[in-house]
């Protein structure tokens, strides 16, 4: 068992103002400075500014994935999103129906929203930001992808990888070609995680190597492109632990194939305690060299904190006030927990009430709820 790990912390107040131009199909942002950190980072993507994400002016989106009930998946469950997502965009797993309100709202009954509305209910606002999970040969857009199209908020789709090698050589582009204008079909900005998690051992029989990586991400891209697809933002993202010793950054693609940058950064069932900020360090090191806005696709404090849940949470919410940071999206679920006993990999705050109203303290800081959305008390 490691020892309990705390970072220092430098508290990153938010000043200035962003400015976003656009240059043909360059957007750039400068972002808001921060106290002791220089001048604003300089922020490029090659997403197309009013038709695929790009980052706000000021502050950072604010999202969450929110599966049905929240759970450990049951023995007949559908694998979960660290695994091979199901084809619903929610995995099956135990209801916890009782912790949660009625979801009340235009939009909670709509196909696969019901979760999604239960949630902002808690939370006291709507989110920026719902992620969806597919599997590599699942057909989507789903219920819950078009359902998030037909309102006012961005998608996460998080869509599995397949073999490196066997796309390079095009035995799936009839598949990515379809899956390309079936995207492009929803007609609202998409932000796309294509096979998150690839620095991960678990995943190397499919990813091979970083280089059989980065020519499968080319390699999907030019299809989406042939395609006219420009309603996507590419999100690379990686685990934050993978900059510790697995070397992440060789499967980065390069910043002409990059929106957006992301890492999965759950503290790590290996530790009693964790902050954000100590799991996300070599991460934001590393990723200080590329004026990239960042992602934090899947950021959750196990319920093994007890009483302290609340306290990350707050420290959680100082660390990425960061002015590269711009976009954070919660992991609501225990879907990833081996059993009902392990705390470690169990991530939701419904029920706990004390994290739930630390959880609604950060998503509604103004920093993030930069399209400054409607906030009411939550429960």
């Amino acid at each position: 068992m490691k020892a309990r790990a705390r970072a220092a912390r430098t508290r990153v107040p938010i000043v200035g103002t962003a400015l976003l131009a656009i240059a043909g199909m360059i957007a750039t942002v400068a972002a808001g400075c921060g106290g002791g950190a220089g001048a604003a980072p300089k922020i490029t993507t090659t997403a197309r500014a009013g038709v695929a994400p790009v980052p706000p002016a000021q502050g950072a989106y604010f999202g969450a994935w929110v599966p049905e009930g929240g759970g450990p998946p049951s023995a007949s469950a559908s694998p979960s999103p660290s695994g091979s997502p199901s084809d619903s965009g929610s995995p099956s797993e135990s209801p916890s129906a009782s912790e949660s309100p009625t979801p009340s709202g235009k939009d909670a009954g709509k196909p696969g929203m019901a979760p999604v509305a239960a949630f902002e209910q808690r939370l006291g606002r709507r989110l920026d930001i719902v992620q969806s999970y597919r599997g590599w040969k699942s057909d989507f857009p789903g219920g819950l992808e078009k359902s998030v199209a037909d309102g006012d908020r961005y998608l996460l789709l998080t869509w599995d990888g397949g073999d490196t090698r066997e796309i390079v050589q095009g035995e799936h582009d009839d598949l990515i070609a379809k899956r390309a204008r079936a995207v492009k079909a929803l007609g609202k900005p998409v932000f796309l995680r294509w096979s998150r998690d690839m620095d991960k051992s678990t995943g190397q029989k499919s990813v091979h190597t970083s280089a059989d990586f980065v020519a499968a991400w080319k390699h999907l891209r030019e299809i989406f492109k042939r395609e006219n697809v420009d309603n996507v933002a590419w999100v690379w993202c990686p685990t934050a632990r993978g900059f510790s010793g697995a070397n992440a950054g060789s499967y980065y693609p390069g910043d002409d194939q990059v929106d957006w940058i992301c890492a999965d950064a759950q503290p790590g069932a290996d530790y009693d305690y964790r902050d954000l900020s100590e799991a996300l360090k070599l991460f934001m090191e590393w990723a200080r060299g590329r004026h990239k806005p960042i992602m934090i696709a899947e950021f959750g404090v196990p319920k093994s904190y007890g009483p302290r849940r609340a306290e990350w949470l707050r420290e959680a919410a100082t660390t990425l006030q960061d002015p590269q940071v711009k976009a954070v999206v919660y992991f609501n679920s225990d879907e990833q927990a081996k059993n009902a006993r392990d705390r470690r990999r169990s991530y939701s705050v419904t029920g706990d009430k004390h994290a739930t109203s630390a959880l609604r303290e950060l998503a509604t800081t103004p920093y993030f709820n930069p399209r400054n959305l409607p906030v009411t008390s939550g429960g």
